[in-house]
């Protein structure tokens, strides 16, 4: 294989562009990694992995490990604001169906270093950290990549296709010139992490619990290391006045009552909600993944998953396509189906894992629901089947070197 000739690019160093990169370079095809930054980034962001992605990441060698550096959730709870169990969920119905029958909880940040490793394994793959994209044109042959780097502006990247991952500000979209406008929701999100073993403090608390009650509603989630609980703030509400020290200790008493002066808190930080979904995720050459294609709501942690998701479906279909198993229509295929997947089941999925927590009447139909679900083994089955996106995961085996 000429590597000039059949070169990948993928512009972004995530998850999903590291991802798209591994698979590449796992199937034989040379691929040239490209990051703004001048490094991994550390950010505190994704945070849940769904059985579904498990099984995709076990089959570059990268699920083991990053279970190691997380923390296993094996069981869905809904609670009130008074700690009563409500319901319970185990993953235990996905047995069978998934190697993997329970989510991970770990930060983006200890995925991205396995397969920044793994990649480098692999001779005709190469990540260059600091270079920009300012430029992109495509001829009926391939792409020109223009970048700037630390040494300043150098000779383009020649490439047969570009995997545009570099998020929800894509530079590669932008010069494209394709529509980015995000639907905002009616709020935003408050992080508030704590170093307090919360599990400690209630009793069989799962790390996968949603607190929903008339009074308040929101999330708890823990990590390896912390526990966050996430609430939605109205869009109204200026985001200083709810990272205010005091404004946050008030909700931590008013989340865990009884327990907030247990509670270490160690950060609070809010982040945007909104939703997206790019008209076409083929432009021409070019493949766009994750946020740089859609953006849904956080609830049930499902945007990075797809985006883990796209990255895999793209580069098998272009392994295919450079051995002559497929055309290039496959890639219109491939794109329109993923794109299918974020409108038809990420997002309506997305939005209704916070049904009522604004009405109190929505509530109790929404708690009612998931107590029927709840008492039903085939409605477990099947929602816990669509929460871990085992029914619109990519099919098939990793194409082997």
């Amino acid at each position: 294989m000429n590597p000039r000739r059949h070169r990948v690019v993928v512009v972004g160093a995530g998850p999903v562009g590291l991802t798209a990169a591994l698979v590449l370079a796992h199937g034989g095809v040379p691929v040239t990694v490209l990051e703004a930054a001048g490094h991994l980034s550390t950010a505190s962001r994704a945070s849940t992995f769904h059985p579904a992605t498990l099984d995709l990441l076990d089959e570059l060698g990268i699920a083991a490990p990053l279970r190691a550096a997380g923390r296993d959730v094996t069981e869905i709870q809904w609670r009130d604001l008074d700690r009563n169990l409500l319901h319970r969920l185990p993953y235990a119905p996905l047995e069978g169906r998934t190697a993997h029958p329970y989510r991970v909880h770990a930060e983006q940040s200890r995925l991205t270093p396995l397969l920044l490793a793994a990649l480098g394994r692999h001779p005709h793959a190469d990540v260059a950290f600091g270079h920009t994209v300012f430029d992109l044109r495509q001829d009926p042959d391939g792409l020109r990549v223009w970048t700037r780097g630390p040494d300043g502006a150098r000779a383009p990247l020649t490439a047969r296709h570009v995997i545009a991952a570099d998020g929800a500000r894509s530079t590669v979209r932008d010069l494209l010139h394709l529509d980015s406008r995000a639907r905002p929701y009616p709020s935003y999100a408050l992080r508030i992490v704590t170093d307090t073993p919360l599990d400690s403090l209630v009793p069989d608390l799962s790390p996968l619990t949603y607190v929903r009650d008339a009074r308040t509603s929101f999330s708890v989630l823990g990590m390896p290391d912390h526990w966050r609980l996430i609430h939605r703030i109205p869009a109204t509400t200026p985001r200083e006045h709810v990272t205010a020290p005091a404004a946050v200790h008030a909700l931590v008493a008013r989340s865990l009552p009884g327990l907030d002066s247990r509670v270490r808190v160690r950060d609070a930080h809010t982040y945007r909600l909104a939703a997206f979904v790019l008209p076409q995720f083929r432009a021409g050459r070019v493949l766009f993944a994750g946020d740089a294609a859609h953006l849904t709501s956080t609830a049930g942690g499902m945007n990075m998953n797809c985006g883990l998701h796209d990255a895999v479906a793209y580069g098998r279909a272009l392994i295919r396509l450079y051995r002559g198993e497929a055309g290039d229509r496959s890639l219109t295929t491939v794109a329109a189906a993923r794109r299918a997947v974020v409108q038809d089941a990420v997002i309506p999925r997305s939005e209704a894992r916070t049904a009522g927590i604004d009405d109190a009447a929505a509530l109790r139909a929404a708690l009612d629901d998931i107590g029927r679900m709840t008492a039903d083994a085939d409605a477990r089955t099947d929602f816990l089947v669509k929460a871990s996106l085992l029914d619109c995961a990519p099919r098939g085996r990793r194409v082997a070197a």
